[in-house]
C-alpha cells in the first residue's frame, strides 16, 4: 500500500481491524517496515497496526539529503492525518523513537501513548554521524556495506550474531539507498529533544535491550524518565534490533503496557 504524504510517495502496510485502536510503528535508519515482522504475531489481534518505510528507505520514495528531523516528523504526521487517526500509540526504534517524541510534542492529539524502544532524546554526537555521512558519500555502495558490517555487532548481541540472526537486517541495510541513509543520519545529527520530551505528559514505556551497544539501556531509561509516571523495562538477551532478536519478550511488554492504559483489551 502506498500514499502521498506531503508529495512524498510512502510505502506502508496496515493490519488488523479498521476500527481497532491504532499502534503506529516507526523504524530506525537502515531498516524498513519488515523489521516488525517477528513482533506482529505477539501483539493483540484487536490492534490496527500501521507501519511505513521512512523517506529514502524500503519502498518509500528517495529524496535528496539532508533530511531535517522536522521533515521526518511531518511525514509521520501526514500519514496519520491522511487516515484520520487520533489517539494512536506510537512506537519507534532509534531514529524512529526520536520521530515519535517529536510527533508527540507537535501533535499530542494524534499520540495517546509512546513506546520508546532503544532510543533517546539525543543519540551520539555530530562528528560521529558526520563521519558516517562522509564515508557513505565518498564510497557509496562500498561505504554502505562496510558501515552495515560494523553496525551489526552493535545492533545484535553475540548469540544472535553467532546464529546469523542479523543477516536479514544487514541485507536490508545494504539495500537501503545511500541518499536515504545520509538523509536519516543528518536528522539524527541535528536533533536534541531533551527539553521537549521533558515537557511531555502522556503514558510512556521505555524498552531497552540489555545488550544494545548502539543505544545503551541507561540512555533509554534516562530519556523515558523525563516523562513523569513513565515505565521502563529492560529486555534481556536483546540488542538494538529488539523486534528481530526478542519479539516474544517485546510483545509481552508492549501488550501489558497497552492493556494497562486501556488502549486495547
Amino acid at each position: 500500500m502506498s500514499l502521498f504524504a506531503k508529495d512524498l510517495e510512502v510505502n506502508m502496510e496496515e493490519t488488523g481491524p479498521k476500527d481497532g485502536p491504532v499502534l503506529f510503528l516507526i523504524h530506525d535508519f537502515g531498516m524498513d517496515l519488515t523489521v516488525w515482522d517477528n513482533l506482529l504475531p505477539h501483539l493483540p489481534k484487536s490492534l490496527r497496526v500501521i507501519r511505513y518505510d521512512l523517506r529514502g528507505h524500503g519502498g518509500t520514495e528517495v529524496v535528496k539529503p539532508p533530511y531535517a528531523m522536522g521533515r521526518l516528523i511531518r511525514d509521520a504526521e501526514a500519514i496519520l492525518t491522511d487516515k484520520g487517526i487520533y489517539d494512536a500509540a506510537v512506537m519507534g526504534i532509534g531514529l524512529g523513537g526520536m520521530i515519535a517524541q517529536g510527533l508527540a510534542v507537535k501533535r499530542l492529539d494524534q499520540v495517546r501513548a509512546l513506546i520508546l524502544c532503544n532510543t533517546a532524546a539525543k543519540i551520539g554526537h555530530p562528528p560521529h554521524w558526520q563521519a558516517m555521512i562522509d564515508e557513505l558519500s565518498d564510497k557509496k555502495e562500498k561505504g554502505r556495506s562496510a558501515l552495515a558490517q560494523r553496525l551489526m555487532p552493535l545492533w545484535f548481541h553475540r548469540a544472535a550474531i553467532n546464529s546469523k540472526l542479523h543477516l536479514q537486517t544487514q541485507d536490508i541495510f545494504e539495500r537501503t539507498d545511500v541518499d536515504g541513509l545520509c538523509g536519516a543520519l543528518a536528522a539524527l545529527m541535528g536533533t536534541d529533544f531533551y527539553t521537549q520530551t521533558a515537557g511531555l505528559r502522556l503514558s510512556t514505556l521505555g524498552l531497552g535491550g540489555a545488550e544494545n551497544r548502539m543505544v545503551p539501556p541507561d540512555m533509554v531509561r534516562e530519556t523515558t524518565g523525563l516523562v513523569p509516571a513513565s515505565e521502563f523495562k529492560l529486555i534481556r538477551k536483546s540488542g538494538h534490533a529488539m523486534p528481530v532478536d526478542a519479539p516474544e519478550a517485546m510483545g509481552e511488554a508492549v501488550t501489558a503496557f497497552l492493556t494497562d492504559i486501556a488502549h486495547c483489551a
